[in-house]
């Protein structure tokens, strides 16, 4: 996989996910710091792997998929990175992001490691979405090949739709 931070090569360490596997299993801590089973997470939903919710790109988009959520019907979103549980709730708090739930790998990092996304050099998650079906399939993958770009918007919500 080619996937580049700020024009350079990165490594992402860890599975590599792709479309008609069984969703990967993790765990991560919400914004009490209470671990979180990705088997407690059920029916259809998107999970945003960003970097960091403190910057730019991973702003806006966290924000976009706060209001696209309104409307989506039976569709979780929660956006996953390596920001601390207080930092993600500060964010939110500060945004209003109300739609998305957001929770910190920064402790087991095992979505990192089982979805592809933990950056070697770096030690973030690199920019990618996953949606998992209501049966616990992976039905579309997007791994971005700049990091410090957004996803495929339109490519994702026909995918909900």
């Amino acid at each position: 996989m080619n996937v580049k931070f700020q024009g350079k090569p990165i490594t992402l360490e860890g599975h590599h996910i792709e479309v008609g596997e069984p969703a990967p299993g993790f765990n991560v801590v919400d914004g009490q710091l209470q671990t979180i089973s990705s088997s407690e997470l059920k029916g259809k939903r998107v999970y945003v792997s960003v970097p960091s919710l403190d910057t730019g790109v991973c702003d806006r988009e966290v924000r976009r998929f706060n209001e696209e959520a309104t409307k989506l019907n039976d569709v979780k979103v929660y956006t996953i990175s390596m920001d601390l549980p207080f930092a993600q709730a500060r964010w939110c708090g500060a945004a209003g992001i109300e739609n998305v739930v957001t929770l910190s790998d920064y402790k087991d990092r095992s979505f990192g490691q089982n979805s592809g996304t933990y950056i070697k050099e770096l030690g973030l998650l690199t920019r990618a979405v996953f949606v998992i079906d209501e049966n616990d399939k992976v039905i579309y993958v997007e791994y971005c090949e700049e990091v410090t770009e957004e996803p495929h918007y339109e490519e994702i919500l026909k995918v909900l739709s």
